[in-house]
């Protein structure tokens, strides 16, 4: 099978994930970079493919694997709380691995991009699903005023 050139071509040629798995990705990585103020500036001989999104006034902000991880635990925690790792599973996620493969998938059509280090294995066993979305989740209940 030859190499998805779009992303329609992409959730064609790879079923595992659905559509809503890869936005949710894009909005991670946009809280990552705002709201956690993770990123460093990437040069632009360090990229391997031409930035998607602007990201930064700058230029682009480059995430680790690890770190965009941790980034999408804490966005998927805000967003859906407790229900967050049933949530990302319906879409097909159930490690951390599947986030590498999402953005490696999106890397291969153009949507996102890479340094030379990065490794789609960086990725891999940054932690469990059922103990950081589920056996680590506290519920913060409103305070009386």
């Amino acid at each position: 099978m030859a190499k998805p050139q779009s992303f329609s071509e992409l959730l064609a040629a790879d079923k595992r994930y659905k559509r809503d798995a890869y936005g949710f990705v894009f909005e991670a990585l946009r809280y990552a970079h705002d709201t956690l103020g993770l990123g460093t500036e990437a040069p632009p001989d360090a990229l391997e493919a031409p930035p998607p999104v602007e990201t930064s006034p700058g230029g682009q902000r480059h995430l680790t694997g690890r770190e965009l991880c941790e980034a999408i635990r804490r966005y998927a925690q805000e967003q859906f709380g407790f229900m967050a790792a049933t949530v990302l599973e319906s879409w097909g996620i159930r490690s951390t691995g599947d986030f590498g493969n999402i953005v490696f998938n999106l890397i291969d059509i153009g949507e996102m991009s890479k340094t030379k280090h990065d490794r789609r294995e960086d990725f891999d066993n940054v932690y469990d699903f059922d103990t950081a979305l589920r056996r680590d989740y506290v519920i913060d209940p409103p305070r009386n005023s």
